[in-house]
């Protein structure tokens, strides 16, 4: 180590930044940089998001339409496919705590069972609802269902 190799740790120093408005001389004097007049050259100034200087912002170009319903209930989907291959692995009862062990739902989603594909094996099953043929296929196959609501 010599004097002239030394230097402050990386990231432990920044770069000031330019002095604006503190004479001619420095380049950022009059202004400050800011430019001439206006909002934008005022103090406490501030735009709102998606405004585009006066013309009409793209949000209220485009048309809408559409209807969103605000008492809307997701389901997260579960098939009977997904339900036979966790059968396959030996399990006998399906539940919530199975189904999110598995990664097939997320902590807070409720369940619906649905009659996509086949099921072979006798299961007992918990969800939240259940498709007209997914209660089928369960009971044609002899498992039980029940609603966990």
């Amino acid at each position: 180590m010599k004097l002239h190799t030394l230097k402050p740790a990386a990231g432990s120093t920044h770069k000031e930044g330019k002095r604006v408005g503190r004479g001619e001389g420095s380049g950022k004097g009059g202004t400050a940089a800011r430019g001439h007049k206006g909002a934008g050259s005022r103090s406490g100034t501030s735009t709102k998001r998606g405004f585009e200087g006066g013309q009409m912002p793209l949000y209220r170009r485009i048309p809408k339409f559409g209807f969103k319903n605000l008492n809307r209930v997701a389901y997260a989907p579960i098939n009977l496919d997904k339900l036979q291959d966790l059968a396959d692995k030996g399990l006998t009862t399906i539940d919530r705590e199975v189904l999110l062990s598995n990664g097939l739902i997320g902590k807070k989603d409720l369940i619906k069972i649905l009659g996509r594909g086949e099921l072979k094996s006798a299961v007992q099953i918990t969800a939240d609802a259940f498709s007209t043929a997914a209660q089928k296929a369960v009971e044609a196959a002899g498992g039980s269902i029940t609603a966990s609501k």
